[in-house]
């Protein structure tokens, strides 16, 4: 069975995304107001979180789990795609940060003046922050979007970005330390950067079918069925938790197609069981036919 969890995941993506331009804005006001460049590249980074919304939007439209005759494995590699597009955003966000932080160590720029009302204001933003993150995370987690955690990671980066950006306010107003602006700018692009790769690194191995579980799970609970020989040529791809495909050779000793069929039907139901939702594929073989090759890997042509 697959679920179709879009409309909770776009319910979440609007709710955030109000939430995220309400953050952008208040940054954006304080930072202009103070001549903040850290501040200002948090605004920056905000704006991604808006954008990446509403790449979310669009993506979850496309990424229904049902197949159709264009697409019979179902579409859920869009919102893939759409995690993808959220780590190319922070890439960018990275590139203009660190670039608008050596702008200004070259060309210098007037001191950062911050008031302990426009503190206040960020200190709300960082709270809003925080629930974004953990609302999302745990929604994500719940129903299994990939988008949904994705843009979840991203948020939780601005939420450490907005710590590192208050300290230094604070730093400016409290003890006047003016080059704490600047030299915060870098740990932010890091930060920003990192949140890209993390989020990167979970959703490339769909796009690419990497192995979603290991051949040799998947053999020991096929051979633990009765009248089954041995099973090869094992394959899998997908994320487990979301949906994965899996594909074998089935050795069954059967004297006929029924009974061959029963124990197929049994393999699938224990795996259903297993690493559901999962859709298989077997094709079934004879008694005497022999191979050792539990995987494509290990498999002699």
């Amino acid at each position: 069975m697959t679920y179709d969890n879009r409309a909770e995941v776009r319910k979440v993506l609007i709710i955030t995304l109000l939430l995220n331009l309400f953050v952008m804005g208040l940054k954006a006001f304080v930072g202009y107001s103070t001549g903040s460049l850290s501040l200002l590249a948090d605004a920056l980074h905000s704006v991604t979180d808006s954008a990446n919304n509403v790449l979310g939007l669009i993506a979850s439209k496309f990424s229904s789990p049902l197949p159709d005759r264009e697409h019979p494995y179902g579409h859920h590699k869009f919102e893939a795609v759409g995690a993808l597009g959220i780590a190319a955003f922070l890439g960018i966000a990275c590139f203009e940060i660190l670039q608008g932080a050596i702008e200004r160590i070259l060309k210098g720029s007037s001191p950062v003046k911050i008031s302990a009302s426009e503190l206040w204001l960020l200190l709300i933003v960082l709270g809003v922050n925080i629930f974004v993150a953990f609302y999302e995370r745990n929604v994500g987690r719940r129903v299994g979007s990939s988008i949904l955690i994705a843009d979840a990671t991203h948020t939780m980066s601005d939420v450490w970005v907005t710590i590192s950006v208050l300290g230094g306010l604070i730093g400016i107003w409290w003890l006047n330390f003016q080059w704490l602006d600047v030299v915060l700018a870098f740990p932010v692009a890091l930060l920003v950067f990192w949140s890209g790769w993390s989020v990167l690194k979970e959703n490339l191995p769909w796009l690419v079918d990497q192995m979603a579980i290991a051949p040799e799970a998947i053999h020991a609970i096929a051979v633990s069925v009765p009248g089954v020989i041995n099973c090869h040529d094992i394959a899998s791809r997908g994320v487990l938790g979301r949906q994965v495909f899996i594909e074998m050779h089935l050795i069954v000793d059967a004297p006929d197609v029924e009974t061959a069929h029963r124990i197929t039907e049994e393999v699938e139901s224990q795996l259903e069981a297993k690493f559901s939702p999962v859709r298989i594929v077997i094709h079934i073989e004879p008694p005497a036919y022999k191979s050792e090759s539990i995987s494509f890997e290990n498999r002699v042509n």
